[in-house]
């Protein structure tokens, strides 16, 4: 393809905008958050988290810490100003975060509630939060708008709804971005959910919402893949098991349980 018919291709432009958008933010972020540092009385217990000069590192400014390090740093739950040291350590995290977590990826239901937990970051400063903001909302189109992402796509929806405390405005973008890979992740996030989602269960283990919260959260999902999934499913030709669970989710009860293309899951 040359240049000029790669320059006329939508789908291509979109990919490579969303490439040019997340890199755009992780600049931001660099730039917002330079020079921050966690409190000068922060402390943790050096049994669990780290050793005194382990804790001396996030009272300096831009020290790069080593991924044990900073996996220690932002899933631990207790301390003083959790909100400080996530700020401390964020540039370097989100870089993290968008390569996969590497070798921490199996510790990935915990980042979106490191983000949920540090003081209700759309409450930090305006710059702050608008960073974060775009940061999250940046990885997602990217992610959408690429065929394997180092994250899964339906992982990185957990992400951005324990993060922010909402699933809403993820599915808007979702919605808004008419892409066959955007399309194909539907796909793979239909089969990943539709046994819990079938289960009337919200298909994570939440670290960020109360029950009747979780329960808000898995009805909007349903809903959103009820009304916006069969026709985007279709035209990406996914398989009719998968229509089927869709359609599924939109009945209750009996009328669920007993159609000819219940999927006889068992559930304890």
């Amino acid at each position: 393809m040359t240049n000029d018919e790669h320059d006329q291709d939508p789908a291509a432009a979109a990919a490579a905008a969303a490439r040019v958008r997340l890199d755009r933010a992780l600049a931001q972020l660099a730039v917002t958050f330079h020079g921050m540092t966690a409190r000068a009385d922060e402390s943790n217990c050096d049994c669990h988290w780290g050793s005194p000069e382990e804790l001396a590192l996030l009272k300096l400014p831009g020290t790069e810490l080593d991924p044990d390090l900073l996996h220690r740093t932002w899933s631990v739950p207790d301390w003083r100003d959790h909100g400080a040291v996530l700020r401390r350590i964020l540039p370097q995290f989100a870089r993290f975060l968008t390569g996969g977590l590497g070798d921490y990826a199996w510790d990935i239901d915990r980042v979106g509630y490191s983000f949920h937990r540090a003081e209700w970051w759309q409450q930090w400063p305006a710059p702050q939060s608008a960073a974060v903001d775009e940061f999250l909302h940046a990885w997602w189109a990217r992610s959408l708008l690429t065929p394997d992402p180092a994250l899964p796509v339906h992982e990185l929806l957990q992400l951005c709804t324990e993060a922010s405390g909402t699933i809403g405005p993820w599915l808007a973008d979702w919605e808004a971005l008419h892409h066959p890979i955007a399309d194909q992740h539907l796909a793979h996030t239909v089969d990943a959910w539709e046994r819990d989602l079938l289960g009337d269960s919200l298909p994570w283990t939440t670290w960020s919402f109360w029950p009747d919260e979780a329960e808000a959260v898995r009805t909007e999902l349903t809903a959103w893949l009820v009304s916006r999934a069969p026709e985007r499913l279709r035209a990406h030709g996914a398989p009719e098991q998968l229509l089927h669970a869709v359609r599924l989710l939109g009945l209750t009860d009996g009328d669920r349980w007993y159609d000819p293309h219940w999927p006889n899951h068992r559930y304890s």
